[in-house]
């Protein structure tokens, strides 16, 4: 989500807050780690907030206030279609519905549905509380608000539908951040980490922490925000993962830590 890394203390309250981290997965969580199998170029100006395919697609959504924009084209490429964010609106996770696109906000309470080809607004729903990530599992729209929640919305009317717990045992995991649904599964990017939750979403519990650390070079990473991005390659078991202002993504594989 949110904060640059050099922002000052009191920005990053202001935007971001200062809830504790996200303790790691207890010891029964599987524990996998990230095998690339190829490395692409990302514009490194783009604020990732949502990341997902539909077809041979790659839609992008981006944040910052001034900045937030929704792209969609080749993967790899530069976008083929570009609509903007008028401020003061920061764009948060996009998913796809079909013919539409939903696209949150982060505290301006309202989501954006547009045409999937077009990147035109269609129209603008109301809702409580902050965006964060946006997934869809066929049937209905995942949301993520940055706690340990993730909330179940209508992909129609965007009404709440329900929602589960991030948890192992007693333990629960706050931080949700940019979400992908896959193989039956919710994928979290954990925010200020290099940690991805796989989730069932039928009861919320952890079956997978992924470790996707060490993937941009120290030069890279001084220039670069936190890990975001996670959308799944249709037809395969791979994965693309990137972060904001990333000069790279990454076509990935979860595979078992050793």
């Amino acid at each position: 989500m949110r904060t640059l890394i050099t922002l000052t203390l009191a920005t990053v309250v202001a935007l971001g807050g200062c809830a504790a981290a996200t303790p790691p997965a207890p010891a029964t969580v599987p524990q996998l780690t990230v095998r690339v199998l190829e490395t692409l170029p990302h514009d490194p100006a783009a604020f990732t907030q949502g990341l997902e395919f539909s077809g041979a697609t790659l839609y992008e959504g981006t944040g910052l206030v001034g900045q937030s924009s929704v792209r969609a084209g080749a993967p790899g490429q530069p976008p083929a279609t570009r609509v903007d964010l008028p401020a003061p609106l920061f764009g948060e996770g996009i998913t796809v519905t079909g013919p539409t696109l939903w696209q949150l906000t982060w505290q301006n309470g309202v989501a954006i549905e547009r045409d999937a080809r077009t990147l035109a607004e269609l129209r603008r729903v109301s809702y409580d509380g902050e965006g964060w990530g946006l997934c869809h599992d066929g049937g209905r729209l995942v949301m993520s608000d940055g706690s340990d929640r993730l909330t179940f919305r209508d992909p129609s009317t965007f009404e709440v539908t329900g929602e589960v717990t991030a948890h192992s045992g007693e333990q629960t995991f706050t931080q949700l951040n940019e979400l992908e649904c896959a193989g039956g599964a919710v994928y979290a990017n954990v925010w200020k980490t290099e940690r991805i939750l796989r989730i069932d979403p039928a009861t919320g519990e952890v079956t997978g922490q992924i470790t996707a650390a060490g993937l941009l070079t120290p030069a890279q990473a001084a220039a670069a925000d936190v890990l975001n991005g996670i959308a799944a390659i249709p037809g395969t078991d791979e994965f693309l993962i990137t972060g904001k202002l990333w000069p790279a993504m990454f076509r990935v594989k979860f595979v078992p830590a050793t």
